[in-house]
């Protein structure tokens, strides 16, 4: 594996998991490196040095380091998977919409609502519903006709918007009003090389 790029992460993250799932579905080689989060694994100074917010997951590519999950995502598909990255300018932009919803109401909806529900955060549960519900009616909407979020195949925006999403039961977040969201969770993890996200327990996430 020496060859491999290197993914710290916590299993229940969801974040992390988005930077997993993306190297095993475009065949990257990497080793995932767990990060104890109870343990404080992610406050000590190594770590920090790699990421000074502390947090999962944080990439390591030889020389290069890079935190925040949907910018692993970026440079994973721009270095080695481009064909999960539109190169024109219009699908880029359509990829950055989704990946700012992932980073925005999704974070703040079903993320949120999942920490508050699971591990219990100190967070407003009736604002996380409220943004869970209008991050879900835009992916329902923006998924009405077509199978994938952007373009006629699976891109970085449908790896970013999935861990949260198909977890958000988790956070009493219902995806019964979503068809199109339900049938596009059940085409992600259908593909090659999809491994799941572990359901809640004990524990903290990031």
């Amino acid at each position: 594996m020496s060859n491999a790029v290197r993914i710290h992460h916590f299993p229940k993250s969801g974040h992390a998991h988005r930077a997993l799932v993306f190297a095993q579905l475009a065949g990257i080689a990497h080793e995932a490196i767990f990060v104890d989060l109870a343990a404080g694994e992610h406050k000590t100074p190594e770590f920090l040095d790699m990421n000074p917010n502390g947090q999962v997951p944080v990439l390591q590519d030889g020389d290069v380091v890079v935190s925040d999950s949907n910018a692993i995502l970026v440079y994973l598909a721009r270095k080695y998977a481009s064909d999960w990255m539109p190169s024109d300018p219009v699908g880029e932009a359509a990829v950055q919409k989704w990946l700012t919803l992932a980073a925005g109401e999704i974070a703040f909806g079903s993320c949120a609502a999942r920490l508050i529900t699971v591990f219990g955060a100190p967070l407003d549960a009736d604002f996380a519903a409220a943004t869970a519900d209008k991050a879900m009616k835009k992916l329902e909407n923006g998924l009405e006709g077509r199978d994938w979020l952007v373009g006629d195949r699976p891109t970085i925006a449908d790896v970013a918007g999935y861990s949260y999403t198909a977890h958000a039961p988790e956070g009493n977040v219902s995806l019964d009003p979503y068809p199109n969201v339900r049938a596009w969770i059940a085409r992600f993890e259908a593909l090659d090389g999809f491994e799941p996200m572990p359901s809640t327990a004990a524990g903290l996430v990031a």
